[in-house]
């Protein structure tokens, strides 16, 4: 697979020229030449294969030939022993995506990232510098996938004071080859510091730089694969069991709340919505990958909070960046979503107003979402995964969706949100993997949101 710029398509490169630059020399974002599909024995057997299998599926005609069959399997199983289960409640399915070590849905791209530039990059002298902005779980989980990974060190840049304490301590709590800076400003602040570094000649001829980002097509690639597992999961009429983390009590009655929706629920032949909490768009743009490789995926929802640069667009056909707002869900405080670029780069207006709904939602609904939710159903969400339970609500009340089986992305556990969630709900319980970062001590560097600052930090 060769890859080119969103920017200029006269200029491919191979998969490791895409990622262990991470940007393009243009400013521009890689995407690859086309997007493959699957053979049409993976696409009816979707229902019973396993995680890994599909994963290796969907992820080896990106980086054929560079990453051999035999290694990528390896990186695969060493990637992922934990799985993205699609679990029932109440009307609808959530896609839990934080059953990793971050509790993050980050944990699926950042692992595999980790593992194929080290591949990638055996024999190389020179160390790589990675960096990376996070508007909160990015950076907790590249922190933790690339955590002792010889021959790379990571430097990560978040907002100060507009992280979660935990996320805090899984950012900058590690040490070793992971270093934190706390910009003085916004997320988009540190998204435009990171690409102003990769645009400085002077640094990059003293350090080998790439990102971690969802503006690497490395991190992007594989966050397709959960949503064709459970896409073929739905699709053969079925849903999994609750998994370790699953934060479900005993509490909440079985029957719906007093909000009226339709029939959500998974059937067998028919495919399957996705509502995507979306900040960034990354996230949504790998469930698109996984739609057009062949996965049996009906539509996208995507949900912000008041950031809602991409739903305005996808109404009134403007796109208009503009400064992030802070909210309750402050991984998808992002006013100038960088994969816009590659959406518009592969599907046009038109094309994208029949494959996604937009809808924003704010933050009294999205604390009304967490609570309603819980009391009805007893179980816990997060403010990103509650504000797509309420995108749903809101488009079935605006009359915009149908009946048919439909998940919400759970893009974190809820009990890095304490603050937030607990006052709605109670005390939520905590996995064992976000037990072990509540005690690190955090370290961080403070700077300003100026790339002079980020130029001497480095």
């Amino acid at each position: 697979m060769r890859y080119y710029s969103t920017r200029n398509r006269n200029d491919p490169v191979s998969f490791a020229g895409a990622v262990l630059t991470g940007l393009a020399p243009d400013g521009g974002l890689f995407i690859p030449e086309e997007i493959p599909q699957y053979r049409d024995a993976v696409r009816t057997s979707l229902g019973t294969m396993n995680f890994c299998d599909i994963a290796f599926e969907t992820i080896k005609p990106f980086v054929y030939p560079e990453i051999p069959d035999p290694v990528l399997e390896e990186l695969i199983h060493s990637a992922y022993p934990f799985t993205a289960p699609l679990v029932a409640v109440g009307d609808r399915q959530v896609l839990e995506l934080f059953h990793g070590p971050t509790a993050a849905f980050k944990d699926f791209g950042a692992r595999f990232m980790a593992r194929a530039f080290s591949y990638l990059r055996r024999g190389e002298e020179q160390p790589l510098r990675i960096l990376v902005a996070t508007s909160g779980d990015t950076g907790g989980a590249v922190a933790d996938g690339f955590y002792g990974i010889p021959g790379i060190s990571v430097t990560v840049l978040y907002p100060k004071g507009r992280v979660s304490p935990l996320q805090e301590r899984q950012i900058a709590g590690l040490g070793g080859n992971i270093s934190a800076l706390a910009v003085e400003g916004s997320f988009d602040d540190c998204q435009r510091l990171v690409k102003a570094a990769f645009g400085d000649e002077t640094l990059k001829k003293r350090l080998v730089l790439s990102s971690a980002n969802s503006i690497n097509v490395a991190r992007l690639i594989p966050q397709g694969v959960y949503y064709t597992v459970a896409a073929g999961r739905a699709f053969a009429g079925a849903v999994h069991e609750d998994g370790e983390a699953t934060p479900r009590t005993a509490e909440g009655a079985p029957a719906a709340s007093g909000r009226k929706r339709g029939n959500f629920r998974v059937a067998p032949g028919e495919p399957i919505t996705f509502c995507v909490p979306s900040g960034n768009f990354g996230n949504l743009t790998a469930g698109l990958y996984a739609q057009k490789m062949g996965a049996p995926i009906k539509l996208f929802i995507a949900a912000t909070n008041s950031n809602k640069t991409i739903p305005d667009y996808l109404h009134s056909g403007s796109y208009e960046a503009r400064p992030s707002q802070a909210t309750i869900s402050n991984a998808m405080d992002v006013g100038a979503p960088s994969n816009f670029e590659r959406m518009a780069a592969h599907w046009s207006l038109e094309e994208m107003r029949t494959l996604i709904r937009g809808i924003a939602v704010y933050d009294d609904e999205t604390r009304r979402a967490i609570e309603g939710v819980h009391r009805t159903f007893g179980y816990f969400l997060d403010p990103h995964g509650a504000v797509g339970w309420e995108g749903v609500d809101k488009l079935w009340d605006q009359q915009l969706l149908e009946d048919g089986p439909l998940a919400v992305l759970a893009t974190a556990h809820p009990a890095k949100f304490g603050e937030t969630v607990e006052p709605l709900t109670g005390k939520i319980p905590v996995p064992p993997s976000l037990a072990q970062a509540l005690d690190r001590v955090p370290h961080a560097r403070t700077i300003p949101a100026d790339i002079s600052a980020l130029t001497a930090a480095l």
